[in-house]
């Protein structure tokens, strides 16, 4: 298993970020705001956009230094206040390494320290089955199985939810 540290974003990071994201086989399970080529300006402004929120939730995961893919929460507002959503993508060189795996429980423990939240959720593609067991794996449970309602690269995707209750997960731990 390689280690790995959890750690807000910083803008030396720019040139791994790159390094990192631009890559087709990360971009097809991801929103379109995670773009295939990803740019300098794009790393940039997300850099600048991680590092805003106070707490800050959105962070690099770092190996050996480098800044090597990323996971965050993102707080819902209004009626979802009570909820948040869980991302996370990873370079292709360090997937199978168990990373996202031990990252998650962190950031679910974060999570319901930080905010005032009963349920984490997240969304994955219908055909990313990796992302699927590794959400299973963390105690998350499908709540939502949504047909073709994803667009991406000229097709439709189906759109599964998983999510972990505060109390579930405080029973479990």
């Amino acid at each position: 298993m390689t280690d790995f540290l959890l750690r807000p974003w910083q803008k030396t990071d720019l040139d791994s970020l790159l390094e990192q994201a631009n890559n087709p086989n990360i971009a097809q399970f991801m929103t379109d705001m995670f773009p295939y080529p990803y740019t300098r300006e794009k790393g940039l402004s997300f850099i600048e956009f991680a590092t805003l929120a106070d707490p800050v939730h959105i962070f690099a995961i770092e190996v050996n230094g480098k800044a090597v893919g990323g996971i965050g929460i993102h707080p819902q507002t209004d009626i979802m206040r009570k909820n948040a959503e869980l991302g996370y993508w990873l370079g292709e060189t360090y997937w199978g390494r168990g990373i996202i795996s031990r990252a998650i429980p962190q950031m679910i423990v974060f999570a319901f320290k930080a905010f005032d939240i009963n349920r984490i959720f997240a969304k994955t593609f219908g055909n990313n089955i990796v992302s699927q067991s590794v959400l299973i794996k963390n105690g998350f449970l499908l709540e939502a199985h949504m047909k073709n309602t994803i667009f991406k690269n000229g097709r439709y995707i189906d759109e599964l939810i998983y999510a972990v209750r505060r109390t579930d997960y405080e029973r479990s731990n």
